[in-house]
């Protein structure tokens, strides 16, 4: 977990395993609502058991709680985070990931939102330049904001479950 004498919320901090530590700080401080865009998941150490846990932990803990990922490209979800893609599998009434459209893919930041005032946020995915904040409504509804038209400008949406009759 992140180390309060060490990393100061609303401050730009740099390192990859900061980025990693504030990535489950803020998984684990989720009660109901989690939002997620990122590139593909590859940072933010989101293929690990201990990451996989705080996803499972989360969607069991709250009959209402839903995980929504906007991703621009899937393979490393597919393909390298199996126990992500059991949990969609599992909690699929609960749990969407989305990919983008081409319109959006020149967008090269990455944020959490949790339950609607809590941030992280990585400023460009190949620089682990990032912010986190607890208690700022401001901040998350902007970038919920931002979320949204993300949203909209999704193409698919990833499913486990084969389509047919």
């Amino acid at each position: 977990m992140i180390d309060k004498n060490t990393l100061t919320s609303n401050q730009i901090i740099t390192g990859e395993h900061l980025y990693n530590e504030a990535t489950q700080f803020m998984l684990a401080s989720a009660q109901h609502e989690l939002l997620i865009f990122d590139q593909d998941l590859s940072r933010g150490d989101f293929a690990s058991v201990h990451q996989y846990e705080l996803f499972r932990a989360f969607l069991a803990a709250h009959l209402n709680s839903r995980l929504v990922i906007i991703l621009q490209d899937t393979r490393y979800f597919l393909h390298q985070c199996p126990r992500l893609l059991g949990l969609l599998k599992i909690y699929a009434h609960k749990m969407q990931v989305f990919v983008t459209n081409d319109k959006v893919k020149h967008a090269k930041d990455c944020f959490i939102l949790a339950d609607g005032e809590h941030y992280l946020r990585r400023f460009h995915i190949d620089q682990a330049r990032f912010k986190y904040a607890l208690h700022d409504k401001t901040t998350v509804e902007s970038l919920n904001l931002r979320f949204n038209d993300l949203k909209e400008a999704t193409q698919d949406l990833v499913t486990v479950t084969p389509l047919g009759l």
